[in-house]
């Protein structure tokens, strides 16, 4: 077998595994994730998966990974689409592509959003993917500030503590954005992923009966608080 033939088997057994692993997640939950009884669904004995996947951590990292990536290419992509200057319409659309993810994977996103799963620690390898989506909104913060559509005026006081995360952030990710404005981001940054898991995990159940138009309305208020427009 060629070492090209060789990759592309791997690369099609691991991928059959993920896949087992993710209906495990949705049956079972990721608590419950066994090598043992992936292996059995894929028909291969457990010590052939773990040539693959050395532990159940190292699956679990695998498809926190995939999760996170595939969440950064959908908001990205959808950031792309929305011209610079318009920080308001990049922020809907930002949003609108992280909600249509978790809806249609919405095991992924309990995954990665969700509880933590019991003795686990994610890796540095996780550090990347998951900052995917965040850099998507900073990136709508740095241009809409420069561009001028994002009102960088004053807001309530904040403590020194609050003030020393949001300069790290700036260094780090956010050049030329104040704090006003990192903390309005961060802020919105919440309020998107808390309305998104009260619709998934049921908690406006019998409350709201229209969620499309409610998680619109959501969105609209908190992107005209974080523009100050």
């Amino acid at each position: 077998m060629t070492t090209t033939a060789r990759a592309r088997v791997r690369a099609e057994l691991t991928g059959e595994i993920k896949e087992a692993a993710r209906r495990q997640l949705a049956e079972q939950g990721a608590p419950a994730l066994s090598l043992r009884a992936v292996a059995r669904e894929v028909g291969m004995v457990s010590s052939a998966v773990y040539r693959y996947f050395p532990s159940r951590d190292d699956l679990l990292t695998a498809l926190i990974v995939d999760a996170y990536d595939a969440l950064g290419l959908l908001v990205e992509q959808a950031l792309d689409a929305v011209s610079p200057p318009d920080a308001f319409g990049r922020w809907l659309a930002v949003a609108r592509a992280v909600r249509a993810w978790a809806l249609a994977n919405p095991n992924e996103y309990a995954l990665i959003y969700g509880s933590p799963v019991p003795g686990y620690a994610a890796p540095a390898d996780t550090i990347g993917p998951a900052a995917r989506p965040a850099l998507a909104l900073l990136r709508v913060l740095t241009d809409g500030v420069a561009s001028g559509q994002i009102d960088p005026g004053p807001g309530p006081p904040m403590a020194r503590s609050v003030r020393n995360d949001l300069a790290a952030l700036r260094r780090q990710e956010a050049p030329g954005v104040p704090d006003e404005v990192l903390a309005r981001g961060l802020v919105a940054w919440t309020q998107l992923f808390g309305a998104i898991s009260f619709e998934l995990f049921g908690h406006l159940h019998n409350v709201i009966h229209d969620y499309d138009a409610f998680f619109d309305h959501e969105m609209r208020r908190a992107g005209r608080t974080l523009t100050g427009r």
